[in-house]
């Protein structure tokens, strides 16, 4: 059984819609008051985040090239640059996907090998948006990603189509065999989905909806 405790620690507390500074500051100090891993945000905000973040233990992630992942290498590359100096302590990137599906897997290697390298110091979670790829791509994705240098395989934007799945992230789990962890997003609005995602392999969960999800686990 999975603990509320347990529950937090792994949850990504987001908001990537368009949010005022309030929105932040809410956002932040539910993160606190609740124990999550981290807070997921645009990178707009990312200075008031690690601001007022400071010293509670709780993560800055922000977002590259989000959510379509279509912009050039060097402008990926920059974006990330310029949130490690924002001081963000994780940052999720989309994967070049119009490149996978045009089977140009080199270039969507080079271009994620280009920004982890620029940025060593982050943690670096790439998003597959799942729903648009067949399972081949995805494990040739995995694939890349860990060649790239990536530390987790992110499910989803959360603004595609269809979201986390459990069946995507048994896959996911077998294709990177323990070389990297699982975060599963994406229509994430309930604890009977966290629990069925983590026992399908997620180490790390993103959500919008993590207060109401701990509320279900008391």
């Amino acid at each position: 059984m999975i603990d509320r405790k347990q529950i937090a620690s792994v949850i990504e507390h987001s908001l990537l819609r368009p949010a005022t500074s309030q929105d932040i500051e809410t956002l932040c100090h539910e993160a606190i008051e609740h124990g999550f891993y981290a807070v997921c945000i645009n990178p707009f905000y990312a200075d008031k985040a690690r601001e007022l973040l400071s010293g509670s233990g709780v993560k800055v992630c922000s977002v590259i090239d989000f959510p379509l992942g279509s912009s050039t290498t060097k402008m990926r590359v920059y974006e990330a640059i310029e949130l490690a100096m924002k001081g963000v302590d994780e940052i999720d990137i989309v994967m070049n996907i119009g490149a996978a599906k045009d089977g140009l897997w080199d270039v969507a290697e080079n271009d994620l090998t280009s920004i982890i390298m620029a940025t060593p110091r982050l943690i670096h979670k790439v998003i597959l948006e799942t729903c648009y790829l067949t399972d081949e791509e995805k494990r040739k994705a995995c694939r890349v990603c860990i060649r790239a240098g990536a530390e987790f395989i992110k499910t989803s934007t959360g603004f595609a189509e269809k979201g986390a799945t459990v069946e995507d992230v048994r896959l996911l789990k077998d294709a990177l065999d323990g070389r990297a962890g699982i975060k599963a997003a994406g229509g994430i609005k309930a604890l009977k989905d966290v629990i069925a995602l983590m026992d399908a392999g997620a180490t790390k969960i993103g959500t919008s909806s993590g207060i109401k999800i701990l509320k279900e686990a008391v």
